[in-house]
């Protein structure tokens, strides 16, 4: 294969990575606006935090990042309860430990330590989606000898897909202990 094939395959890669992710994450929001309309949990999409450089006109800006991103959602339950996760999706066989950034997981982990439900909501896919506990995602090593989870290996915290076509993500959270069992 010519390296300009090989560019070329990598290009259409990402570009169906990226719509597959965003797909993932319409799923989330719709779920988000399910849980909402129905007074369970009010969360939203954590925005990136940005600086304009340039005004390009008609509302579009060259702008970079400020900071390092935190949870992707945050909100919270019906009671007064926190929840925070992480939403990561690959189209392999498993997806590795580090797609959490370092930030990313010692903000997981101060809002784990103060009670929140933390937790990264996983899309192998878009076939499976799985909502590992971050007790059990921060120490996947621990609980499945490699610093990866495979589908199979996530099974038993697998979310499903209701009727309407929305990811229930937060159905049984209640029912989760410290170390993510149900």
């Amino acid at each position: 294969m010519m390296p300009s094939e090989q560019a070329a395959r990598r290009r259409y890669q990402g570009k169906v990575n990226k719509a597959q992710g965003a797909f993932f994450e319409k799923l989330i929001e719709a779920g988000c606006d399910y849980y909402r309309i129905r007074e369970i949990a009010d969360i939203e999409k954590t925005p990136e935090p940005m600086q304009p450089i340039k005004d390009l006109g008609g509302g579009k800006f060259i702008a970079h990042y400020t900071k390092c991103a935190q949870a992707d959602f945050k909100g919270f339950l019906q009671g007064g309860r926190a929840v925070n996760f992480e939403a990561k999706y690959t189209d392999t066989g498993r997806m590795s430990q580090d797609r959490v950034t370092e930030e990313q997981a010692e903000r997981l982990e101060r809002a784990y330590q103060y009670g929140v439900w933390a937790f990264v909501l996983c899309s192998f896919a878009s076939v499976g989606f799985y909502r590992i506990p971050w007790g059990i995602w921060r120490d996947l090593k621990g609980h499945f000898g490699h610093k990866y989870i495979t589908p199979q290996e996530a099974a038993p915290y697998e979310v499903r897909i209701g009727g309407s076509g929305v990811l229930l993500f937060l159905d049984h959270l209640k029912g989760e202990t410290e170390n993510g069992k149900v």
